[in-house]
């Protein structure tokens, strides 16, 4: 085998492996958030009493549901 070709398949197989890895890594994070969504009800309570305000249930729905649809939008252009 020479030597150029040999580097050549070095460089393809890093370049394969870089985006491979790029897209795998990628389909985890977003399985991971939409399993795990890093924000809560609970946790929407807590910080809307930290600002001072008495949240109720109506606003905290209100806020997790365009939360959720600011989440689901950009997937829902990808289909």
């Amino acid at each position: 085998m020479s030597t150029g070709l040999a580097i050549t398949l070095i460089i393809v197989a890093l370049i394969v492996g870089a985006v491979g890895g790029f897209f795998i890594s990628r389909q985890y994070m977003m399985k991971y958030l939409k399993e795990n969504p890093p924000i809560n009800e609970d946790m929407l309570r807590m910080m809307m009493t930290q600002m001072g305000r008495k949240p109720s249930e109506k606003q905290v729905r209100q806020v997790m549901s365009q939360m959720n649809k600011a989440t689901d939008k950009p997937e829902k252009k990808k289909k």
